[in-house]
């Protein structure tokens, strides 16, 4: 591993642990929004990483799929506390804010959007900035880093903004604890059903890590797919 690719990482490691915050931060503050302080009160209504840390989450998990998925992070950070008594809707309030946070992956990524349209049509060299973040991001062999243009590191920061957002967008539906996506299934199972669920919702996170490079795979198609898409209206 080169020095270069040692940069890339450390690059999508500050995304990740921005778009954490900010998921989980957004959490605390529906969660109060609708009257529920006690995100607030654990200190969790905060941009702060450090207040967010999961290790395995934040620094294994990623690392490790990054590693093995072929250059696509994902990532969790420590889940949101909640207590639902306090919602005046328990279930739908609940669900609002677990959705809170993929919502705030697509609005990172929209945001991320706007400013590459920004520092292509107005921002001299945007361009040639925003092509060599393509081709780096996606390992392109062969390409001279040593005439990277000045704007070429904020070109990069987005571009992985936008797939990172787009990735854990996906990733957080999936109903695993401790993903946004088990909190609205547990929402939605029977007690019994409930007891079972709690019981091997890890195991099945340990599963997923385990297989992270085949369903990496299959996130990835997409994950491209919808930012072909995006970088078509640039």
């Amino acid at each position: 591993m080169s020095s270069f690719d040692v940069v890339l990482i450390v690059f999508q490691i500050f995304v990740l642990f921005f778009t954490i915050s900010v998921q989980c931060c957004t959490q605390a503050w529906v969660a109060l929004r609708l009257g529920d302080p006690t995100a607030k009160m654990l200190g969790r209504l905060t941009l702060n990483p450090l207040q967010h840390l999961d290790v395995w989450g934040m620094l294994v998990f990623p690392i490790y799929s990054l590693l093995r998925g072929g250059g696509l992070m994902i990532g969790w950070g420590k889940q949101v506390p909640v207590t639902q008594r306090n919602f005046k809707h328990y279930k739908r309030d609940d669900n609002i804010t677990a959705l809170a946070g993929p919502a705030s992956n697509l609005g990172l990524a929209f945001t991320a959007v706007v400013l590459l349209l920004v520092l292509k049509h107005t921002m001299a060299g945007g361009v040639l900035a925003i092509q060599a973040a393509v081709l780096i991001a996606f390992h392109f062999q062969d390409i001279d880093i040593s005439a990277l243009p000045a704007l070429f590191p904020i070109a990069l920061l987005l571009y992985f903004t936008v797939i990172i957002n787009c990735t854990l967008f996906i990733f957080n539906l999936i109903p695993i604890p401790p993903l946004d996506g088990s909190r609205i299934l547990r929402n939605y199972l029977s007690y019994n059903a409930l007891k079972t669920y709690d019981s091997i919702g890890m195991w099945w996170m340990l599963i997923f890590f385990v297989a992270v490079g085949p369903i990496v795979g299959i996130f990835y198609p997409i994950v491209l797919g919808v930012f072909n898409g995006l970088l078509a209206a640039l």
